[in-house]
């Protein structure tokens, strides 16, 4: 869906926004709205986005997802909620993956550090 904001007076801004939504027809009949793709983050440093992407709607922490071919773990789910019109709705989703590698490191090294 692209929306095209005009400006007031004789300065005229352009804005060009697109809505993604990952859905089945019946998900779409069912809920309208509530069914937003995620936005994936590698956080190892420096943060690399990997878009955004249409997975199943139930993913938890520590499971393993393949992104071009990649294997992540997931790290944290962030759902974000936002209020309109008096109601919170859902807004945005996002995940925090690590590469199965460095998530495996980090858990070793993590536990390292609780046995010293």
């Amino acid at each position: 869906m692209a929306s095209w904001n005009m400006g007031l007076a004789s300065c005229q801004k352009q804005t060009m926004s697109f809505e993604v939504s990952c859905s089945r027809k019946r998900d779409r009949d069912r809920e309208r709205g509530s069914i937003l793709p995620y936005k994936v983050v590698e956080i190892t440093p420096p943060p690399k986005s990997l878009g955004v992407r249409c997975l199943p709607p139930n993913l938890q922490c520590g499971e393993s997802v393949t992104i071009e071919g990649q294997a992540y773990t997931i790290s944290a789910v962030t759902h974000r909620y936002q209020l309109r019109k008096g109601k919170y709705e859902p807004s945005e989703k996002r995940l925090d993956v690590l590469s199965t590698g460095r998530y495996l490191v980090n858990l070793y090294l993590e536990n390292l550090l609780e046995q010293s």
